[in-house]
């Protein structure tokens, strides 16, 4: 081996020895001393061909096939010359296989663990290109915030004219702060804004925004859409959920196949409530005399008499993301639904459902409003909010979403009932940044309102996070999360049901609009135009 290493050093060829063990034994009778080296074979026992800039130093041939033939004879001088020039050769070319090899592990080593040592690129010339990339990033970071200042100036404007659109759309509104009196206003100059305003609604006519009195019979345009009414969660194969909808009762449950199904939750025979029995092999039997339905309404079962040609009333049922779905109205169902999953990375932690004695357009108004938050939520998520100068809600003209400023929250009305929003947070009950996009961690909120009655809303709310994962397998965390609901909810309740008592006796709720009630607003321009059977629909790309 000392012949080989020496061989090596000859040729002045960068290389060291390391202690390793052998993986294969390589030997050649008739050639004094053995050699343990390591090597990549191929198929054919030779080391495997592959290109390298290391190739043209190492392509000697191999000496073996011209070894001379005097084993087992005694030699004179000039045999063991020639047995003694043959030795060097072979340990020259078995000196230069080793290295070769050494040098083409080293190669895989480098493209496994350092890829920019292929180029061997010096620590100096690493760092000058990595400061060019830091300095081109940098310039692309400038870039972004100034683009970023850009399109928020651009926002501002749109707002700015799309309050000025409104006013023509809502004369009897004073949106615009420039149209409020200052609180240093003198009492002549306030008295003059009013006149104007009086006379502002005089000239352009009763298009004023109005919510007032009891509560209109439902459009049938309002019932043509999708509707979640449940979800999946609490639908098991043998269990049944009542719902009210459009002041209709049904009742959903899962069929023999075990896709769900809604029908009336009214039994033909005896107007018996059916939810009160049970589900037998996909049926829904009445507790009152045993009749058994399917999920499409038809009467499969009549013990103790004979079987009638009855059905009751069943509605459209899908299921889709977790979620129950039924048509309530009479025109042919959309073929597509809107997709309520919560954004990429983030986690449910909690389904809840609630029956609310509010009427479902009111209780939207207040889950479209952030405005409220620090003086209603002062006990639960809002508590030591400081109360901001300006609240804006800024948002594409033509859409039904956009984001609150200061707050960092992206909200979003998905008609006819849904409200999405993202709130970005540190800790509980505290904010971060000026957008959700600068936030850590978030908070994903999906509100249902379905109308159950005139006075009563269906609400199902999910709750999502794209942090602490490890929550959802806290036992009784879902108890936690339902009571903190609560909290929230009663805060808003009480002011809603007082709203609701002073809507039916008279008084309008949206009698003064201003700027940051722009996503309400829109909303109920929208449910005004449903409500009057327009053909086209206000807000609808």
């Amino acid at each position: 081996m000392n012949a080989a290493v020496f061989t090596s050093a000859a040729l002045s060829l960068p290389f060291s020895f390391s202690k390793t063990r052998s993986s294969k034994l390589s030997t050649k009778k008739g050639v004094k001393g053995e050699f343990r080296v390591f090597a990549v074979f191929g198929e054919e026992g030779g080391l495997v061909e592959k290109k390298s800039q290391w190739g043209p130093l190492f392509d000697v041939e191999d000496p073996r096939t011209k070894a001379p033939p005097y084993k087992g004879k005694i030699l004179d001088v000039n045999q063991a010359f020639e047995v003694a020039r043959f030795d060097i050769q072979y340990l020259d070319w078995r000196a230069r296989q080793d290295l070769l090899t050494i040098m083409l592990v080293h190669e895989k080593v480098v493209d496994v663990l350092n890829p920019l040592a292929r180029e061997y690129k010096s620590i100096g010339t690493v760092k000058k290109e990595l400061a060019g990339l830091q300095e081109e990033l940098a310039k692309a970071h400038q870039q972004v915030h100034i683009s970023e200042a850009r399109v928020s100036t651009a926002l501002d404007k749109l707002a700015h004219m799309e309050e000025l659109v409104n006013d023509r759309l809502l004369p009897g509104k004073v949106g615009t702060e420039s149209d409020r009196p200052s609180i240093s206003a003198t009492a002549s100059s306030v008295q003059l804004d009013r006149e104007n305003i009086d006379r502002e609604k005089t000239t352009l006519g009763a298009k004023t925004l109005n919510v007032s009195g009891p509560v209109k019979p439902y459009h049938p345009g309002l019932k043509n859409f999708w509707y979640p009414v449940a979800f999946t969660a609490d639908l098991k194969i043998d269990t049944m959920v009542p719902i009210d909808c459009f002041e209709e009762p049904w009742v959903i449950f899962r069929g023999e196949d075990g896709k769900p199904g809604c029908v009336q939750n009214t039994c033909a025979h005896r107007a018996c409530p059916l939810h009160l029995g049970s589900v037998n092999e996909g049926r829904i039997q009445c507790p009152y005399h045993g009749w058994e339905y399917s999920t499409d309404g038809k009467c499969k079962k009549m013990p103790s008499t004979r079987l009638l040609k009855v059905k009751i009333k069943s509605l459209p049922c899908l299921e889709k993301e977790g979620m129950i779905w039924v048509w309530p109205g009479d025109e042919p169902p959309s073929t597509t639904l809107p997709s309520l999953q919560p954004p990429s990375g983030f986690v449910i932690h909690a389904e809840i459902v609630m029956d609310l004695p509010v009427e479902h357009g009111l209780l939207l108004d207040n889950l479209l409003d952030l405005a409220h938050a620090p003086f209603t939520h002062t006990s639960t998520f809002a508590k030591g909010w400081s109360v901001p100068s300006m609240v804006k809600f800024l948002t594409p003209a033509s859409g039904l979403q956009g984001y609150w400023d200061p707050y960092p929250i992206d909200m979003e009305f998905k008609p006819p009932c849904i409200v999405l929003s993202t709130i970005g947070i540190s800790k509980p009950g505290k904010l971060e940044g000026k957008s959700t996009k600068q936030c850590a961690t978030h908070l994903h909120q999906l509100h249902v309102c379905l109308p159950s009655s005139k006075n009563k809303t269906r609400l199902l709310y999910r709750m999502s996070l794209d942090f602490a994962p490890m929550l959802k397998n806290v036992p009784f965390m879902q108890h936690l999360w339902r009571h903190f609901a609560n909290q929230v909810l009663n805060e808003d309740l009480r002011l809603v049901l007082g709203q609701q008592e002073r809507m039916l006796n008279g008084a309008n709720v949206w009698n003064f609009p201003v700027a940051y009630d722009k996503l309400g607003v829109r909303y109920r321009l929208w449910r005004s135009a449903i409500d009057r059977g327009d053909d086209k629909l206000p807000f609808s790309n």
